[in-house]
């Protein structure tokens, strides 16, 4: 008993040289930190609080352009069937030597053309071309030969092209659209994602603050239990049934207990900031000054799980196996393309034209050369009417017909195309089989948490009555303060132990439910459970 005396003298000398402190009696030295922003307080539930970030958050934000982004590109893609319109207008005067009695004019032959042309092109969505023009000219020239002089002309022209084989089925534009339409798609499904993760970093991100606020608590209640035995151990001294020296021991838990406040107190901090991020607008004058407080509480309510239905559920709904499906749908439709790509190219041609002919028109008299003896006029709508009238039609019907001699182009792609979509088909399995162990490991670490939290309860329940016993004992002098001390650290673990589990249980949940909407981050919550356990010590 003497040695022991002795030993326990120079642990406490030593811990008084540890702290600092002058005398036996002294008060213990706080520190000073930082506390919480002053600035207003809002009371959240946990379902305000994800409300809050589906309409505020700003990655959500980011995320809901995508489509809008896609809607775009598919009309970007239709532009392909969007009619063209061409206009021309022309003038043009060339003079050219008389090289022959014949050419009309001794001197030099003067044209004078004003040509114009109107058209409107499009191709159609089964693969069809059209083209419409119309052409109208005045031409005036010192060729005596000349019938028409002014010349007055107009052609209306139509032509349509139709693919029988390659380009029939789909096409570039149609692949386009399609591809497009798929991307759009997948856009939703990447924005669902996102709701659902941020849903999930939103709740997290609560409970790890109502986690905060219930650490602070315990370390004020520990710090409480070790002012109060400090407060004992001097009244002690004073009455003489205790030296001086115990004392310290007493200062020294004080002054830890208090770091353990401090500790508690800039968590808070730190996880209002994750929330706030989370659910607030940068914009708002009291963003980082407005204090948010928990109205939830955490509670343990049991959760039955359903594995396979849950894996079943997951493989259904994933939106990262969605994505990859929606994929598999693209990759078809450009195998569809390169397949029609290969095929003949074969393309049936309609084309029709009327012409109209007028101005002045010369008669020339017998003999050579032959002389004008008279003129008549014929209007520009005389001719509108010989062409449009169908007065000198011309048709023609053509067939043609081109393939490439040996591999194509369109070959090479489609061998291309089926691989890749064979390893995205076998890339899907293997997200399957990953989705399906992910979604039993969060099973798994909500029965192991859930049994965290009994095992804690208990231990914290057995912690308490063993502090009772150990005061019940130091009273009567059967124990020492250090005991008494140990036991407070220890039930201050229980505790910490306690809160820590029922967080993690209750964010065990959340991820499992996630999981089988969006993948999250990490297959399971055992490692980061323990670890999150010797956060506060």
């Amino acid at each position: 008993m003497r040695h022991e005396k002795r030993f326990l003298t120079r642990t406490l000398m030593a811990s008084l040289v540890a702290v600092g402190l002058s005398g036996f009696g002294a008060e213990p030295v706080r520190a000073q930190t930082p506390g919480a922003s002053q600035g207003p307080v809002r009371h959240l539930t946990i379902d305000e609080a994800v409300t809050l970030a589906l309409e505020q958050n700003l990655d959500l934000q980011v995320e809901r352009i995508n489509p809008q982004v896609q809607d775009v590109s598919i009309s970007l893609a239709r532009t392909g069937w969007v009619p063209t319109f061409q206009s021309t207008l022309q003038n043009q005067t060339q003079n050219s030597p008389s090289d022959s009695f014949l050419a009309g004019s001794d001197a030099k032959i003067t044209d004078e053309r004003l040509t114009t042309n109107f058209g409107v092109g499009q191709l159609l969505p089964w693969g069809g071309s059209y083209n419409v023009s119309w052409n109208s000219g005045r031409a005036e020239t010192n060729n005596e030969f000349s019938t028409f002089n002014p010349r007055l002309s107009s052609t209306f022209a139509f032509n349509y092209t139709q693919p029988l084989l390659r380009n029939f089925s789909i096409d570039n534009t149609r692949q386009q659209i399609l591809v497009t339409r798929k991307n759009r798609e997948i856009s939703e499904v990447q924005l669902q994602q996102v709701i659902a993760v941020t849903t999930r970093n939103v709740k997290n991100a609560y409970w790890d603050l109502v986690y905060a606020n219930s650490n602070l608590d315990v370390q004020n209640q520990s710090l409480r239990l070790a002012e109060q035995s400090l407060k004992d151990n001097r009244a002690r001294v004073e009455v003489g049934t205790m030296a001086p020296i115990d004392i310290v021991q007493a200062e020294a838990e004080v002054a830890q207990r208090e770091e353990g406040v401090i500790l508690a107190e800039a968590a808070i901090q730190r996880a209002e900031d994750r929330l706030r991020a989370l659910i607030s607008n940068p914009s708002a004058p009291d963003f980082w000054s407005m204090r948010i407080e928990p109205a939830d509480e955490a509670t343990f309510v049991p959760v039955i799980v359903d594995v396979d239905a849950a894996v079943r559920g997951a493989l259904d709904q994933r939106t990262d196996l969605e994505q990859s499906r929606k994929r598999i749908e693209s990759n078809d439709v450009s195998i569809r393309y390169f397949r029609n790509q290969s095929l003949p190219d074969v393309n049936a041609q309609v084309n029709y034209s009327a012409i109209g002919l007028g101005g002045t028109q010369l008669q020339f008299g017998p003999g050579f050369p032959p002389q004008v003896v008279g003129q008549s006029q014929r209007s520009f709508g005389s001719v509108l009417g010989d062409a449009f009238g169908n007065a000198f039609p011309t048709w023609s019907f053509a067939l043609q017909v081109s393939y490439p001699i040996g591999t194509s182009n369109a070959d090479a792609n489609l061998a291309r195309a089926r691989l890749q979509n064979q390893q995205a088909q076998k890339q899907l399995e293997s997200q399957e089989l990953t989705v399906a162990t992910q979604i039993r490991d969060f099973a798994r670490s909500v029965q192991t948490n859930s049994k965290r939290v009994e095992a804690t309860r208990a231990s914290r329940s057995l912690a308490e009555r063993r502090l009772e016993a150990e005061e019940k004992k130091f009273q009567a002098g059967m124990t020492t303060s250090f005991l008494v001390f140990q036991a407070q650290r220890d039930l201050n673990q229980a505790r910490n132990n306690e809160l820590q589990a029922l967080i993690d249980y209750l964010k065990s949940v959340v991820d499992y439910e996630t999981a089988q909407r969006a993948p999250i981050g990490g297959a399971g919550g055992v490692t980061a459970v323990q670890a999150g356990g010797q956060q506060q010590q």
